[in-house]
C-alpha cells in the first residue's frame, strides 16, 4: 500500500472515531477548526472582491490572530493544565473577532457572526453552563458596543441598532446548553447502562467458564442442538464420542455418516432413529442404548434426551447426554453367562438325581424311606424349576408354540393347585372365569404365567386377605387379572418390578423366599405371545398384574 493511500486510511479512521474518544488536544483543535476554516473562507473573499481590505492592519492582525490560535490549540499540553484550560480559546477567539470586524466591517458585513462559534464551544463544553450563558450575550454585545464606545459614538439609537446580534447569540447559546445537558444526561444514563452491561457480560462470562468447566470435568457427553439441528454446545467428552463414531475417511461426517450400531453391533441404526435426529424431532428419551465406533474401539453409550422451549412455549432444541456404559453392558453379559453355565452344571446333576429317585420310587420303598424320598424329589423338583428360570431369564426371548386352548380351564386348574397353599396362608381365593374361553396361546407357558402370579398373589399376602383371578374376552385379546389385598408395592417399586432379580424394599425386609425371576419370565412369555402385561397396586392395599394375550 502506498504512502498515500495510508495517510488517507489513517484519516478516515481518525474521522470515524467518536469525538469523546480522541485524546485532548485533538478535540481543542476539531473544536476550532470551523472558525478557522471560515476564516480562510472571509480572507478569500477579502482578496477576491475587496483586496484593499487586505491592507488593513486590524484585519490582518485578525487573520494572524486565528493562526496564532490555532498554533495554540496544537502545541499546548492541555492534559498537563488544568483540565479546563481549553476554554481560554474561545475568549481569545472573541478578541480576535472583535478585531477583525472593526478591520473588515466596511468591505464585509457580518463578521461579528463569526461569534457564533466560540459561543457554541462554550455552551456545548458542558462547563460552567451559566458562565457561558453571559459570556454568550456579553461577548458578541462588547464586539459591537466596545469599537463604539472607543469611537464616543454612545448614542441610544447608536447602540441599540446592533443588539440583535447578542440577542440572536444568546439564544444559540440557551439552544446549545440545552440540547447539551440533554445530551449529557443520556451519556450518563447510558454510561450506567452500559456499566451494567459489562457487570452482567463478566458475570455471563465468569458463569459460560464455569459451565464449560463443569461440562468438561464431567464424564457424560453432553450436546445441546437448536430446532435446526446445529450444534450450539459440545463438551470435551462428546467431541471424543463424535470422533469415535467418524468414520477414518470422512473429516466432518454428518448424522447418516456417523457409525451408529445397534444392539448386535453390527447393523447402522436409521437415521430417523439415532439419537440426535430423535431430539431434534421434539422427542423426550432415557437410556436409549447405541453403539458407537467400529471394531475394538466400539463402545456401548446410552443417550438421555430432553426438549426445550423459548418463553412461548415453542421448540427450541434439545440436549442430549451420552454415557458410556460399555463396562456395564460386558459385566451383565458377562453375569448371563455365568448364570447360564451354572445354571447348565447343575441342570445334569439334578437330572441325574431326579432320575433315581423315581427309580427307588417305584421299587415300593418302605414306609421309613418313603417320605425322605419324597424330601428329595421335592426339593430336587424345586432346584430343577429354579435352574430352568435361570435359563429362561438368560435366553431373553422365549419360543412359545400356540394351538387352541381352553384359557378358563388353564385358570381354574392353576387356581385349584394353589388352593392348598392359599389355605395355609389363611387366603380367601378364587377364580372368575367363563365357562370356556378358547385362544390360540401355547398352553404350559401360560399355565407357567398363571401360577406365578398366584403365587406371589398368596406369598405376598402374608397376613390373609383375598385373592381374585378373572378372565374376560376383550375386544379380540383375553384379559387375565390377578388382584390381591396383600402388602403391595411402593411407585419406585413398580418401575422395578420385572427387572431380573429385583425384589420390592418390602419383600427384602421379611423371610419371604424368592429370587425374583418368575415376573421377568411371564412378562417374557407374555411378550413372546405378542402381548402386554402391566402392574397396578398401592402400598399396604394390594396389588394387581394384568395381562393381554391376542385370542
Amino acid at each position: 500500500m502506498s504512502e498515500p493511500v495510508k495517510w488517507a486510511t489513517g484519516r478516515l479512521r481518525f474521522f470515524r472515531r467518536q469525538f469523546h474518544e480522541y485524546r485532548l488536544t485533538d478535540r481543542v483543535v476539531l473544536s476550532q477548526t470551523p472558525l478557522f476554516v471560515t476564516t480562510l473562507l472571509t480572507a478569500f473573499l477579502m482578496w477576491a472582491f475587496f483586496p484593499g481590505t487586505m491592507d488593513n492592519p486590524l484585519f490582518v492582525a485578525f487573520l494572524v490572530s486565528q493562526l496564532a490560535i490555532m498554533a495554540l490549540c496544537y502545541l499546548v499540553p492541555w492534559d498537563r493544565l488544568p483540565y479546563t484550560s481549553f476554554l481560554f480559546i474561545p475568549l481569545l477567539d472573541f478578541v480576535s473577532i472583535a478585531v477583525g470586524r472593526e478591520g473588515g466591517q466596511e468591505s464585509l458585513a457580518g463578521i461579528s457572526l463569526l461569534a457564533v462559534f466560540p459561543v457554541i464551544w462554550l455552551c456545548a463544553s458542558g462547563y460552567y453552563p451559566r458562565a457561558a450563558l453571559w459570556v454568550s450575550f456579553f461577548g458578541p454585545l462588547a464586539i459591537i458596543w466596545v469599537p463604539l464606545l472607543i469611537r464616543g459614538d454612545v448614542s441610544g439609537p447608536g447602540l441599540a441598532k446592533p443588539l440583535l446580534v447578542p440577542v440572536m447569540m444568546l439564544g444559540i447559546g440557551v439552544s446549545v446548553s440545552v440540547l447539551t445537558l440533554s445530551m449529557t444526561r443520556q451519556q450518563r444514563i447510558l454510561e450506567e447502562k452500559d456499566g451494567q452491561l459489562q457487570a452482567s457480560l463478566r458475570s455471563t462470562r465468569r458463569q459460560e467458564a464455569l459451565l464449560n468447566s463443569v461440562l468438561d470435568t464431567v464424564h457424560l457427553g453432553v450436546l445441546a442442538v437448536d430446532a435446526d439441528g446445529h450444534d450450539i454446545l459440545m463438551n470435551r467428552k462428546q467431541r471424543a464420542n463424535h470422533e469415535l463414531a467418524s468414520p477414518k475417511d470422512i473429516d466432518d461426517p454428518n448424522e447418516s455418516q456417523l457409525l451408529v450400531f445397534a444392539a448386535d453391533h453390527t447393523t447402522p441404526v436409521p437415521v430417523e432413529d439415532r439419537p440426535v435426529r430423535r431430539a431434534v424431532l421434539g422427542e423426550t428419551f432415557t437410556d436409549y442404548l447405541v453403539w458407537l465406533g467400529a471394531g475394538k474401539e466400539q463402545r456401548a453409550i446410552t443417550t438421555s434426551a430432553r426438549a426445550m422451549t423459548d418463553p412461548d412455549g415453542k421448540f427450541a432444541g434439545s440436549v442430549i447426554v451420552f454415557s458410556d456404559v460399555t463396562d456395564l453392558v460386558d459385566a451383565l453379559a458377562a453375569k448371563d453367562e455365568f448364570v447360564s453355565s451354572v445354571s447348565h452344571e447343575f441342570r445334569t446333576p439334578l437330572t441325574s438325581i431326579l432320575g433315581y429317585v423315581e427309580l427307588l420310587l417305584e421299587d415300593d420303598p418302605g414306609n421309613d424311606q418313603l417320605e425322605p424320598l419324597n424330601i428329595i424329589r421335592r426339593n430336587s423338583e424345586r432346584l430343577l424349576t429354579l435352574v430352568s428360570d435361570l435359563l429362561a431369564s438368560r435366553n431373553g426371548q422365549l419360543i412359545v408354540t400356540p394351538h387352541a386352548v381352553d384359557v378358563a380351564e388353564l385358570v381354574r386348574a392353576s387356581v385349584s393347585a394353589a388352593m392348598p397353599r392359599a389355605d395355609a396362608s389363611r387366603v380367601a381365593l378364587k377364580a372368575e372365569t367363563p365357562a370356556k374361553l378358547e385362544a390360540h396361546v401355547d398352553g404350559p407357558r401360560i399355565s407357567q404365567v398363571l401360577d406365578n402370579l398366584v403365587s406371589n398373589a398368596i406369598k405376598y399376602s402374608p397376613d390373609g386377605g383375598n385373592v381374585v383371578v378373572s378372565l374376560e374376552h376383550d375386544g379380540g385379546h383375553l384379559a387375565c387379572r390377578v388382584s390381591d389385598t396383600g402388602m403391595g408395592m411402593s411407585a419406585n417399586d413398580q418401575a422395578h418390578v420385572f427387572a431380573k432379580f429385583f425384589r420390592t424394599s418390602n419383600v427384602r425386609r421379611t423371610a419371604i423366599p424368592g429370587v425374583g425371576l418368575g415376573l421377568p419370565i411371564s412378562k417374557a412369555i407374555v411378550e413372546a405371545h405378542g402381548g402386554t402385561i402391566q402392574v397396578e397396586s398401592q402400598l399396604g392395599q394390594g396389588t394387581t398384574f394384568t395381562f393381554r394375550v391376542p385370542v
